[in-house]
């Protein structure tokens, strides 16, 4: 099951599958699985839709600034359609209701694609429900999106900052964000932290961590085969 560590910034760790029994999903699917070498937690849509709320909820989570590490994979769906790229990410301060919540996730088949338009699409930020990803791309193009290379289905460190109305995305322990994102659009306030998908997606979610600190320390966490 999930463990609830309280030291000094109130620690939550998902470490395996066995912790799966713990999440509550929303228009998805949940289950425990080996995962290229990992227990891991397997999320698939429950539905096939365009839905943008399709969250695993990680239960009695409430944070407003903090640090949300962990590795992710994300890949194409046997049944999914043409524009499906293994979109997955995390949510963040996501309502009791689920009615609306931020969210920053991967498209992991756009990062090596020959487009280069294609390839700065590889790392997306939301808000649900007011700002989906078309509308931030049409009214601020490159602002909420941008590149980082990553491969379909590979395992991918995923560190994600939030700080008031300012979240930074790190990728595979860089030393630097793969996105900025200086204006969250829900503002500061508390919610749940949930393991998200988009449409057409078959994802992977294994040692995800949540800090609720304000001054969270970097922690280098390996998505290797143990």
């Amino acid at each position: 099951m999930l463990r609830f560590l309280f030291p000094l910034f109130c620690f939550y760790s998902l470490a395996n599958a066995g912790h799966a029994l713990e999440l509550t999903p929303h228009q998805v699917e949940i289950s425990s699985v080996r995962y290229k070498g990992l227990e891991a937690i397997r999320v698939m849509e429950s539905a096939v839709s365009t839905a943008e709320d399709k969250i695993a909820i990680i239960t009695k989570t409430q944070m407003t600034n903090g640090v949300i590490s962990g590795c992710v994979a994300g890949d194409v769906g046997a049944n999914a359609g043409p524009r499906a790229r293994g979109f997955v990410g995390i949510a963040f301060r996501i309502a009791e209701d689920v009615s609306s919540f931020e969210a920053i996730y991967l498209r992991p088949a756009n990062a090596r694609a020959q487009d280069q338009l294609r390839r700065n699409h590889s790392v997306q930020y939301i808000s649900f429900p007011e700002f989906p990803w078309h509308k931030l791309r049409k009214e601020t193009p490159g602002r909420y999106e941008s590149y980082a290379d990553m491969a379909l289905g590979d395992w991918i460190h995923y560190r994600l900052e939030v700080h008031g109305d300012v979240a930074r995305l790190f990728l595979d322990n860089a030393d630097h964000p793969a996105l900025i994102v200086n204006d969250l659009k829900l503002g500061e306030r508390s919610g749940a932290v949930g393991l998200w998908i988009g449409p057409g997606t078959e994802a992977h979610f294994t040692n995800i961590t949540i800090e609720k600190a304000r001054d969270s320390e970097p922690k280098s966490v390996s998505c290797e085969i143990n």
